[in-house]
């Protein structure tokens, strides 16, 4: 039986970044499994699609971050959200990333007996301190208690960030991880002319991908800057290019790539250095590891369950960058092991398909819909 199931994203086409990333791979999927969805998005300057996947897309006014124009989110009021639910009629809500128009469209949901699933998926107070509103934090944690405390359910990326949320006072916390497309990332597009152009002189390529923005910490990629024989690739755009250009003179930075050129650079690297200690999962991480390619980070947030520490690639404590230069010496200087955790990497992720992990998450649609009726709400 056929799930219907409305969408609230705070981010969504045209941004790309996790929280949209994730949307539309369920979209995809729930067309595909012959459910019925509506989203809800932020009209991002009008650029919104009307539809995705065959489903409507209704458009939201939209705000943005302080100091992150590319970062959009929605507002609307409640007397429009209730409007289109009601419209709508849909079995589940599901909230990714509630902050703004998510908070919202829970608190309407509630009031209106509709149970709801929230993807906790972004670290929204720990990004106010990146961004100079530090003094937000309460209030962002406060907002964000109050959105997932309502819900049926919410869903954490991690386990990290799901013990985080329960320490936070969060109930009915569970988790929720996320997809790889194991064909579009794989060791098979490894290009060994991208490579000779990127570093001519056969060095081992080290390279970072994700957004140029203050919570991914780039800059602390300095620390490998002089490693012999290596090469360092940005891949990526965002609000702190021009700034990290100047700190990283040795970089290559090739900004943001998608179609086949991603998965090709992905592929043609020696080892991904991933330094943001705010990462509730990480996907980036995920794609290099299908991409046969081991991966550094901190031992925070969702890396730690990516990482498996001795096989797939090296976890460093936090803000450790001597213990993260170390690690990254230690396979770009030992071919026979880098080789050997590439392999491992390859197989500890190729299994785990979108199409898995989103049938995953229509059986928690449909707990969170058996929970609401046990509870005698609607």
């Amino acid at each position: 039986m056929g799930v219907r199931v409305a969408i609230v994203a705070e981010s969504f086409l045209p941004s790309v970044n996790g929280v949209s990333h994730s949307v539309l791979r369920v979209l995809e999927h729930l067309r595909e499994a012959g459910h019925e969805a509506l989203v809800i998005a932020p009209s991002s300057g009008g650029q919104v699609p009307s539809s995705y996947a065959g489903f409507p897309v209704v458009a939201a006014p939209s705000g943005t971050f302080p100091g992150y124009p590319d970062l959009p989110f929605g507002v609307t009021t409640s007397l429009r959200m209730e409007t289109v639910l009601a419209d709508f009629r849909p079995d589940v809500l599901h909230a990714a990333a509630p902050i703004s128009m998510g908070h919202k469209a829970i608190t309407v949901a509630h009031r209106m007996g509709i149970p709801t699933v929230a993807i906790y998926q972004t670290e929204y107070a720990s990004f106010a301190t990146r961004y100079w509103i530090g003094p937000a934090q309460s209030f962002i944690w406060r907002r964000v208690r109050h959105s997932h405390s309502l819900a049926t359910m919410t869903l954490a990326p991690s386990s990290y960030t799901r013990q985080e949320l329960i320490n936070r006072g969060i109930p009915r916390v569970g988790l929720w991880g996320r997809g790889v497309d194991s064909v579009r990332f794989s060791p098979a597009h490894r290009d060994e002319a991208w490579r000779r152009e990127v570093a001519p002189g056969g060095e081992r390529i080290i390279g970072f991908v994700g957004r140029l923005a203050p919570e991914k910490q780039v800059e602390d990629l300095r620390v490998l800057a002089d490693l012999p024989g290596t090469r360092m690739v940005v891949i990526g755009d965002g609000p702190r290019r021009a700034e990290l250009e100047q700190q990283l003179p040795q970089a290559l930075f090739l900004g943001q790539l998608t179609g086949d050129a991603l998965p090709r650079a992905m592929a043609s690297l020696d080892v991904l250095v991933h330094p943001g200690e705010l990462e509730t999962f990480c996907q980036t991480i995920q794609e290099a590891l299908a991409s046969g390619v081991p991966a550094v980070a901190p031992a925070r947030g969702g890396p730690i369950d990516l990482i498996d520490p001795s096989h797939t690639g090296w976890l460093y404590p936090a803000g450790d960058l001597a213990t993260m230069r170390s690690q990254v010496q230690d396979l770009v200087g030992d071919d026979r092991k880098r080789h050997a955790f590439g392999r491992a990497a390859r197989e500890a992720v190729r299994h785990r398909s979108w199409s898995a992990v989103c049938a995953d998450l229509v059986g928690h649609y449909r707990t969170a819909v058996d929970a609401h009726r046990l509870q005698g709400v609607v």
